[in-house]
């Protein structure tokens, strides 16, 4: 019994092991049938480039900064530029004082746009010689004497008026004489010293052709020099429109009969004049 339960030999086990595939047979076979297998198309071998140009040694701390200075190169580029700040420019501070001479045309036109008249930048030669014209001839119309005054120049004649101007008032009274002027018991010289009052109080006389026919006598009150220059023109010119009706169109074309209704504005309250305020303060 001992004698038949003892295992099989190792001699009878050996062609079991036989049959099991070694490493070396499996890669035979593996080698046959990629042999068997047909051979893929060869693909096609790429154009030979440029040989890269030799490269340079260079030491190991050059790529680092090789490229922290490309870093800061495009750190540069992306920040932009801080706008300076400019200085306030005060007003008008561009401009320059342009003084124009007296008698010269502030607008730098040509000498036949230099008349007192306005006439129209755009217009010809013709239509400023035809202005001219007509404007010479009004001047003429208008400085020549009125020839058809019929004023009596008897002994006895007296012809009065009120004349104002302002806050002055004149009450005049023309009589035949020689054009002699008597203001508050002066003469004209003496209480109008200035030669421009003087000759705008004898246009109404010289406009007529009485300024050496009849004498002014005037008594003024109120308002400066100015004004009763004014006031004293305007009474003589009415005072003549008493003594001739007929002389209301000449001199009212001269102006001579409009009041000037021109006064000085009053003080408002509040206000420091009429129309100056005082200075705003925000705080």
């Amino acid at each position: 019994m001992a004698d038949d339960e003892q295992p099989e030999s190792s001699e009878e086990l050996q062609p079991e092991a036989e049959a099991a595939p070694t490493p070396q047979d499996a890669a035979a076979s593996a080698d046959d049938a990629a042999e068997a297998a047909p051979a893929p198309e060869a693909e096609p071998e790429p154009e030979p480039t440029e040989a890269p140009a030799a490269a340079v040694d260079l030491p190991p701390e050059a790529p680092r900064a090789v490229a922290a200075a490309e870093q800061a190169q495009e750190d540069d580029e992306d920040e932009e530029e801080p706008t300076p700040r400019e200085k306030p420019s005060v007003p008008g501070a561009h401009l320059e004082v342009d003084i124009v001479p007296e008698g010269v045309d502030p607008l730098g036109r040509s000498d036949s746009y230099q008349d007192s008249y306005a006439v129209d930048p755009y217009a010809t030669d013709e239509d400023v010689e035809e202005a001219k014209a007509d404007d010479d001839d009004q001047e003429g119309v208008l400085a020549e004497p009125i020839a058809t005054a019929a004023i009596d120049l008897a002994s006895g004649a007296r012809y009065r008026a009120t004349g104002k101007r302002k806050s002055a008032i004149a009450r005049v009274t023309l009589r035949p004489g020689t054009g002699s002027y008597l203001v508050n018991g002066r003469t004209l010289e003496e209480h109008f010293p200035r030669l421009t009052l003087q000759r705008n109080i004898r246009q109404p006389l010289e406009t007529v052709g009485f300024q050496d026919r009849m004498d002014v006598v005037a008594r003024l009150h109120g308002g400066g020099i100015s004004a009763q220059a004014g006031a004293l023109r305007h009474g003589v010119s009415r005072a003549l429109l008493e003594a001739d009706p007929n002389l209301r169109g000449e001199l009212k074309r001269r102006g001579f009969l409009t009041r000037d209704s021109r006064a000085k504005e009053r003080k408002k309250a509040g206000l420091k004049k009429a129309r100056k305020r005082p200075q705003f303060s925000k705080r």
